[in-house]
């Protein structure tokens, strides 16, 4: 079963969201290509007039993969990006602990089933569905924790740095407590191998990750991109040199910024340097001082001389942040699409002129895919109410006070007691003004008294009317909670764990039937 809503109304999603969807004139000129209505053909002309380094690419990716096993999907693909007629869709995602939130899921399912649909309509071309780890995110507030069965387990550890190059110690009793949670379940075992294969069998994060990905996404086609690669990063050199020494990106993306941030509200403010220095166990801002460069909070000073050596011996130490990691991305692969959430459209809407500057194709946005999973037994509950599922976004006292006022047979809107109130009070103005003319604010301080005494009373009669509803209010509250836990949307919450457990892989091949690439709707997807 599959509903729709419009991400405008399901209340969830900003102003600049909505109408980077519709196009709105304030937002259009940031972004090259419609979002619902794209010209892929467009952003392919574009990318061939590109000098991607496919043989380096493909050079670093074999060596990525040559530890893990080998699924002849991934391999094929991996393969075809040396050809010209090959081009990239693009989804990219930090290395969450157990994959983090559903939409990490729905952001790769919907590159998959964007290359499936884009290779029926340009079949002259190959398309490869990637996932780009943001592993040198050092964010482990974000990154540490999965919420399941209705409360947050967090990764305890002391490690600081680039996330995916932490080691995974103590993640087993993480791995303890989702067996205890799911272990029972028809794919529990499934599930618990795959987790100790990845987090207890490697040596860091973004390896972990690496194996978990492409155990579970692997027969799609999927190719997964460590980015933290010195040869990679040296394909990025020429840009990160002019960063350092003349700071282009500054200047530019701040005169976006400003003609962006009339309407909304910006998301990426840069910096002078837009790079940080890389460390086992720690990433931090590189400034420059006179004609010097220093690495904030470590002891680290360079030269102009000294910083360009560095750079040119081990590019990999030098960490783009989020103003320059798009374009790297887009530099290293040949990349069409990229599908991204709210969040990161907003920062890559101030970039378009800075890959302007740089010479590099500025890919197709797509709004990632949000979907709600609803559960056969709730769905019956909200049948039995005259309710579906599209109702259950708006606030929860929203949904309760229209039931209750739609299936009482007392008129709990004192509309008609309200106009009598505002006749009366208008006729007794009349009078005051005849009287005295200092008794007209006197009696519109009586007419408002009057009118919250109403007010009060109209909530007291909905308050008491809802007793009578006890049973249908409390199952409203009840599916609503369920299906959008500590008032969040779902996507945003859980862990693809709990699914998996229950349906095993043939869950993603679910969420892939149901997924459109290129929308501007919400889904909701009931069980089978």
């Amino acid at each position: 079963m599959l509903e729709y809503i419009p991400y405008g109304k399901t209340g969830y999603f900003n102003q600049l969201v909505t109408d980077f969807l519709a196009e709105h004139s304030h937002i259009r000129p940031f972004y090259t290509y419609s979002p619902v209505h794209p010209d892929f053909g467009a952003a392919i002309q574009a990318r061939q007039g590109f000098n991607t380094p496919r043989a380096e690419l493909v050079k670093a990716l074999e060596q990525q993969y040559a530890s893990l096993e080998p699924v002849k999907a991934v391999q094929d693909n991996v393969t075809a990006l040396l050809q010209p007629t090959t081009f990239t869709v693009c989804t990219a995602h930090q290395p969450n602990i157990f994959t983090g939130y559903l939409y990490f899921a729905y952001k790769i399912l919907q590159t998959i089933k964007l290359c499936q649909e884009l290779k029926q309509q340009y079949p002259q071309h190959h398309f490869v569905p990637v996932y780009y780890m943001g592993s040198e995110d050092a964010d482990l507030e974000e990154l540490g924790s999965i919420y399941l069965d209705g409360k947050t387990l967090t990764w305890n550890t002391s490690q600081q740095g680039a996330v995916g190059r932490m080691h995974p110690d103590g993640l087993e009793a993480l791995i303890a407590e989702v067996k205890q949670s799911l272990g029972y379940a028809p794919h529990g075992a499934e599930l618990l191998e795959l987790l100790n294969k990845a987090y207890l069998e490697h040596r860091n994060i973004q390896d972990a990750t690496l194996y978990l990905v492409h155990a579970l996404f692997g027969r799609f086609g999927l190719v997964v991109l460590v980015p933290d690669n010195a040869a990679l990063k040296r394909l990025y050199i020429p840009v990160m040199k002019d960063e350092l020494f003349h700071q282009a990106s500054h200047a530019i993306v701040n005169e976006t910024m400003e003609k962006l941030s009339a309407h909304y509200k910006v998301q990426a403010n840069p910096r002078e340097i837009n790079l940080f220095y890389l460390q086992d166990g720690s990433r931090e801002r590189i400034v420059q001082e006179g004609g010097e460069w220093k690495v904030l909070h470590t002891s680290l000073t360079f030269t102009a001389s000294s910083l360009e050596a560095e750079l040119e011996a081990h590019p990999e130490k030098f960490s783009p942040n989020v103003i320059l990691r798009g374009m790297f991305q887009e530099t290293i692969l040949p990349n069409i699409a990229f599908v991204g959430g709210g969040g990161e459209i907003a920062y890559w809407l101030e970039l378009k002129q800075l890959f302007a500057h740089y010479g590099v194709p500025y890919p197709v946005l797509l709004l990632r895919n949000s979907l709600l999973l609803t559960d056969q037994p709730s769905m019956q509950r909200m049948l039995k109410l005259g309710l579906n599922a599209t109702m259950l976004f708006r606030p929860t006292e929203d949904i309760v006070n229209d039931y209750v006022k739609q299936h009482t047979n007392t008129s709990l809107v004192l509309k008609d007691e309200y106009t009598a109130v505002e006749h009366l009070f208008d006729a007794l103005e009349v009078k005051a003004r005849n009287i005295d003319v200092t008794l007209v604010a006197t009696t519109a301080t009586e007419r408002k008294r009057a009118l919250k005494a109403i007010g009060k009373l109209e909530h007291k009669f909905l308050r008491a009317e809802k007793k009578k509803f006890a049973w249908q209010t409390d199952q409203i509250r009840g599916v609503k909670n369920r299906w959008f836990p500590a008032g969040s949307l779902q996507e945003r919450k859980e862990n693809f764990m709990p699914w998996f457990a229950q349906e095993g892989p043939a869950f993603f091949d679910r969420i892939l039937a149901a997924l459109t690439p290129v929308t501007d709707q919400f889904t909701i997807l009931g069980e089978e």
